[in-house]
């Protein structure tokens, strides 16, 4: 019984974070998880960048609403789904993912969470659980599943070398390189075969 874990960003939708520093013209938003680590590290960067320049959660949700899935996304994720269970794993937050679900066909989604206060600036933001996409596949793996994991980002590296099979899609040339025992894919064709090569 297999359970495939999918990262959002970068692999099925565009990087939300790069699309807000296109939108309002501040570059140092583009930093994300291809680029630091240390996803606490990046998150209070962020968190202080939108404070510098007094922006909230109303102006990034407006962002969202006009992102659009990556091309080929959505026939990737419902050829995958008509074949095994598919569940999303990413350090995106309640508030910005439920737009992009609607887009990509309501599939599951476990994400974080933002503490905003009542006049919309986001001052903290709370992970679901520690390493969150490695330990939600270990519990899977503790309830019978065989996960097959998949993403494009330093956070994404634990839950993929914690399955039965992972892959890198679409990542950055430092990260393959660094891992190159993990097989690394640019075309949805590709990674789709890759994925139902290894279902039972």
């Amino acid at each position: 019984m297999e359970i495939v874990c999918l990262d959002l960003e970068g692999v099925l939708v565009p990087e939300i974070w790069i699309a807000f520093a296109e939108a309002t013209g501040i570059a140092e938003f583009r930093r994300t998880t291809r680029d630091e680590p240390d996803y606490d590290k990046l998150m209070h960067y962020r968190i202080d960048l939108l404070d510098q320049h007094r922006l909230g959660l109303t102006q990034i949700q407006d962002v969202i609403s006009s992102i659009r899935p990556l091309i080929g996304a959505e026939e990737f994720l419902e050829r995958l789904r008509e074949r095994t269970q598919v569940l999303i794993l990413s350090d995106t937050f309640d508030q910005f993912g439920r737009p992009l679900m609607k887009k990509l066909n309501w599939p599951t989604l476990f994400c974080n969470s933002l503490t905003v206060d009542a006049s919309g600036r986001v001052i903290g933001y709370k992970l679901r659980c520690p390493q969150t996409k490695l330990t939600t596949v270990k519990a899977l793996q503790a309830c019978g599943y065989d996960t097959i994991a998949a993403g494009d980002s330093y956070n994404d590296l634990g839950m993929i070398k914690a399955s039965k099979a992972g892959f890198l899609f679409r990542s950055t040339d430092q990260i393959k390189r660094d891992n190159p025992d993990i097989p690394a894919f640019e075309t949805y064709d590709e990674f789709l075969e890759a994925i139902l090569s290894h279902l039972s």
